[in-house]
């Protein structure tokens, strides 16, 4: 770990430092010098259970099924030990998704779940902030999708998790990983509302395929699934197709671009 406080540091700085410290660890840091612990109790609570209660509130799911003892250790630790790399207070929940991923010791009862609910959790945030919006010049929001060109909004993510996490609650907990991937849609709607849907994973496909797709139709891509499936009568998939793309059409995941 980089030391900041050093020697060579006018005494404010030092001071700063030493103040700071103390709040985020104050097992490891001493109470400043000068300062009544009454008030220095003060700024710790306040500091620690503002970061806490913001953390909870995105994490609800994952705080209601972590013991008490566990959770507020594995806050404090973060709050210690991890250097965020930005000063605003809505990416706080991204920094602590970061420092799940990669730097806190798995504990022997952390279910097998944690990393996949958290990041799940944190998604709806993420996308409510997320400062983006369709380009109305570039799009045909009621254009033919048969024929056309469709495209993914930038306000709806595909999702996919090796376990059920929209599904995972104090009473439902699964200890093994499911046989078939679970695919999610979530996106942002124009009153900035985010919602979740669960896809099959031909839906999951043809999202994939829209994705990374600049010039075939809708009916060629649908045509491709349909082969891919080797399904006997293209047609049924094809068709159950084009009724996906229409549904997703209405909930503005997916439309024609202009061309």
């Amino acid at each position: 770990m980089i030391t900041y406080n050093t020697a060579d540091r006018p005494d404010f700085v030092r001071h700063q430092y030493a103040f700071t410290a103390h709040i985020r660890n104050p097992d490891k840091n001493p109470l400043p010098e000068a300062i009544e612990e009454r008030r220095m109790k003060i700024y710790r609570e306040l500091f620690y259970n503002n970061v806490e209660e913001f953390i909870a509130d995105t994490y609800p799911v994952l705080r209601q099924i972590t013991p008490d003892e566990r959770w507020h250790s594995m806050i404090r630790d973060y709050f210690a030990n991890h250097r965020s790399h930005t000063p605003l207070f809505p990416e706080m929940p991204r920094e602590f998704l970061k420092y799940l991923e990669h730097e806190r010791k798995p504990h022997p009862d952390d279910p097998p779940f944690m990393l996949e609910l958290a990041h799940y959790e944190w998604v709806e945030l993420a996308l409510s902030l997320l400062d983006e919006k369709v380009d109305e010049t570039k799009i045909n929001s009621e254009g033919d999708l048969w024929d056309g060109i469709p495209a993914i909004s930038p306000l709806a993510w595909p999702l996919s998790y090796h376990f059920p996490v929209h599904k995972i609650s104090p009473a439902f907990q699964p200890k093994e990983a499911s046989k078939t991937q679970t695919h999610l849609m979530v996106y942002r709607d124009n009153n900035f509302d985010v919602h979740f849907m669960e896809i099959n994973p031909v839906t999951a496909r043809l999202i994939q395929l829209i994705s990374s797709n600049t010039s075939q139709t809708g009916r060629a891509l649908l045509i491709q699934i349909a082969e891919e499936l080797n399904h006997p009568e293209a047609n049924i998939v094809i068709q159950g197709g084009m009724e996906i793309l229409d549904s997703l059409r209405k909930r503005k995941i997916v439309f024609r671009t202009c061309t």
